[in-house]
């Protein structure tokens, strides 16, 4: 008897450890802003990312990544330019048509040898109302991007008038939570 209550409770042990592994692997941004500073670069080396020429806005937006598995889902909305110009109407996404996630592992590169190391998303459409959602999996991510704190998300044009293109970050997640820390009541992730 005493055997099968070490062998439950050993059992019970790792089921427990394990999960407390998994869910800190999870990293979360409980909102995806617009660019502000125009030209903003992020990342270092051959992982910076240069930003996009105008300010941007959304009206919502999340990101949740598992670190472990690959699994990656956001959702932004009324991802808009903020500022125009004589081709470029404000309050409308034109001419960018579809944009894709993108994790800036390392961000200072200080783990990498002075790179941050890039991670992404398959391109996805962005609506003429600048909505876009992306939920999939895109395979082991590289080790650094668990081990390392500085972790940064961001949403890239990867289309413009529908020609794709390696564009600019136009929006990023902000308030980056990790593993157990508490989360906002108004993550609307189970809109994806």
């Amino acid at each position: 008897m005493k055997m099968r209550i070490s062998l439950v409770a050993s059992v019970f042990l790792l089921f427990a450890f394990t999960s407390v592994l998994a869910f800190g692997q999870q990293a979360s941004w409980r909102q995806v802003v617009g660019i502000i500073p125009a030209g903003n670069v992020v990342g270092s080396g051959t992982g910076k990312v240069a930003g996009g020429f105008l300010p941007w806005t959304t009206t919502s937006g999340t990101a949740h990544v598992n670190l472990r598995t690959g699994d990656i889902q956001f959702v932004v909305r009324g991802l808009v330019f903020a500022g125009g110009s004589p081709t470029i109407t404000i309050g409308t996404a034109l001419p960018v048509t579809a944009v894709k996630g993108t994790l800036v592992c390392d961000n200072d590169g200080s783990a990498s040898g002075g790179n941050s190391v890039i991670v992404e998303t398959p391109s996805v459409p962005l609506t003429a109302t600048g909505d876009a959602k992306f939920s999939g999996n895109i395979g082991p991510l590289p080790a650094v991007c668990s081990s390392e704190a500085d972790l940064v998300f961001l949403v890239r044009a990867s289309a413009f008038n529908g020609a794709a293109t390696e564009g600019p970050w136009i929006a990023n997640g902000a308030v980056l939570t990790r593993g157990d820390e508490d989360r906002d009541d108004h993550d609307d992730r189970g809109d994806r």
